[in-house]
């Protein structure tokens, strides 16, 4: 890792004492490399590691540009997965079809089973990271131009299946997550090590920005009714954008970005504590086993896993329900997305400065219970208030102060456990290591979804009656009938009207909320707090060849 230099040059003397040349000294077993790695970790140093982050040298500050534009690249798929394509989607699929689109996210937190070729496989003369990331970033570029050209087929045939649409979406995502595992290991060592914290910055910044411009922009430039509210004298019931308009130009976008890295940015060669190590596939594969067999990883793996189930049907489905009850539309979307952007930005920076010392974990705990709250006031606003209320601007400051401040809570947990994660991980295996802890965090985010809001049809109790003459009798009776789009037009072309007598959206959320509660009193919050008070020491293994 880079020392870091200060004015006084006692900056580099003493970052020279540090992890790498307690590596490389260690004794072979592993109870003596934990002994000695813990002596050559002295008081001073570790102070030193864990205080805030110093100023800004010319070469960080080009390091978190660069990842910052990397982040981004990696953000605009996440957010038409994740965001976008399942608003679209949602005016002609039920829940239940949507949450099968939603399995495209997984490949992003499964990384971990291909992290360690991403560590161990590489061309030395291009450079360790950009063996993997220049090639993945021509690869995302080209799938992108391929959507974009065949975007409207792919939509259109969604509704009759769903699986076309997922697979190319997995395809997706599974290389903007490969490209995440190089970029999270590139990371470890472009920064000088006392402000490796600003990697969760330069993150938080980069993934956020792409993520939103693919979501919420995007959703408002695409709504006709957006531009003919807000720019056009002429109404057209054309948008602003399409989606393969879209996913062309950040196509394209992305082989610029890749020819600048390959031919201008030169990646540092391998250190002699790389050398020093096993980074073979089998090697980084092995290292990875006994980073999981580590005890206080195992309780990190729990945390994480459990950690998100409180606020999932918030995330996954509020924002649905507000649309489809009419109390939110895209531009309020967009409104949203204008006001919440550089709030984000000073909670990444704001939580980045927040996460050291001995409390690295305190912004994302704080975080966890500002998210409950917020989304048992979100359940709050879908139950309280209906179509009618949506003329009043008080309606709308209300859930847009809901939204931002939901969003803010959550970049404090992103950044907060980010910067964790940052400050435990071993730089020589950096890829897999922020991969392990990276894919096992998502995955916490991703796999109650699918139980989310397959759960708000199965609870929901949804029909389509008919009158013929003073005889009510139900056309057909599963909920996701009436639960997309195309179900009530169905039902309306049959002379009917959906009626919904309960909404599974209720009973999911507060199922949500109430194990989130418990398991944070019970569990995550005395956890990590002790997580957070051990040595560096004990987070690391023995990786010598």
């Amino acid at each position: 890792m880079q020392a870091f230099s200060g004015a006084s040059g006692k900056g580099s003397a003493l970052e020279q004492t540090t992890l790498p040349t307690a590596r490389r000294t260690h004794a072979s077993d592993g109870n003596g490399y934990q002994k000695h790695l813990d002596e050559k970790i002295s008081p001073l140093t570790t102070a030193h590691a864990q205080s805030a982050p110093s100023l800004l040298t010319n070469r960080d500050r080009n390091a978190i540009a660069l990842l910052i534009v990397l982040y981004f690249i990696q953000g605009i798929p996440i957010g038409l997965a994740f965001g976008s394509i399942p608003f679209l989607l949602k005016s002609r699929l039920s829940y239940t079809q949507i949450g099968t689109f939603s399995l495209s996210t997984y490949p992003y937190s499964l990384k971990l089973f291909w992290s360690p070729i991403i560590d161990s496989v590489y061309h030395p003369q291009i450079g360790r990271r950009k063996s993997w990331i220049v090639p993945i970033q021509a690869i995302l570029g080209s799938l992108m131009i391929w959507m974009g050209r065949n975007s409207e087929e792919l939509l259109k045939s969604a509704e009759h299946d769903i699986s076309k649409l997922t697979f190319v979406f997995v395809t997706l995502v599974f290389f903007a997550a490969t490209q995440d595992i190089a970029v999270d290991g590139w990371a470890l060592t472009l920064l000088s090590g006392k402000n490796l914290s600003y990697a969760s910055t330069a993150q938080t910044v980069g993934l956020n920005s792409g993520y939103f411009l693919s979501f919420t922009v995007f959703l408002a430039l695409n709504s006709p009714e957006f531009a003919n509210k807000y720019f056009r004298a002429v109404p057209s019931a054309e948008p602003f954008l399409n989606l393969g308009g879209y996913l062309k130009f950040w196509g394209y976008f992305c082989f610029v970005v890749t020819l600048w890295l390959f031919f201008f940015k030169r990646e540092d060669p391998v250190s002699a504590e790389e050398e020093d190590t096993d980074i073979s596939v089998r090697g980084v594969y092995r290292t990875m086993w006994k980073i999981c067999q580590l005890k206080q990883i195992q309780t990190l793996v729990i945390i994480h896993l459990v950690a998100k189930i409180g606020f999932q049907a918030n995330d996954a489905a509020t924002d649905l329900k507000l649309m489809e009850k009419g109390l939110l539309t895209r531009e309020d979307l967009a409104l949203v997305a204008l006001i919440d952007f550089p709030l984000q930005l000073v909670g990444g920076w704001v939580a980045a400065r927040w996460s050291t010392g001995d409390h690295k974990l305190r912004p994302w705990l704080q975080g966890y219970v500002v998210r409950l709250a917020f989304a048992l006031a979100s359940v709050g606003l879908v139950k309280g208030f209906n179509a009618e209320d949506a003329k009043s601007r008080w309606l709308l400051l209300l859930i847009i102060v809901v939204k931002v401040l939901t969003s803010f809570a959550s970049t404090f947990q992103f950044v907060g456990v980010s910067a964790f994660h940052t400050h435990i991980s071993d730089p020589v295996v950096g890829g897999t290591y922020m991969t392990l802890l990276n894919t096992i965090s998502n995955l916490g985010g991703t796999w109650p979804r699918w139980f989310v809001l397959t759960g708000v049809d199965v609870f929901s109790s949804a029909m389509c009656h008919v009158n013929e003459s003073t005889r009510e009798i139900s056309c057909f009776h599963p909920a996701q009938e009436c639960s997309s789009e195309s179900g009530r037009e169905r039902c309306k072309g049959l002379g009917g009207e959906c009626v919904t007598e309960f909404d599974g959206y209720y009973t999911v959320s507060l199922i949500c909320v109430a194990l989130g509660a418990i398991l944070l009193v019970g569990y995550i919050w005395p956890k990590a707090k002790q997580l957070q008070a051990l040595p560096l020491s004990s987070w690391r293994v023995n990786m010598s060849k």
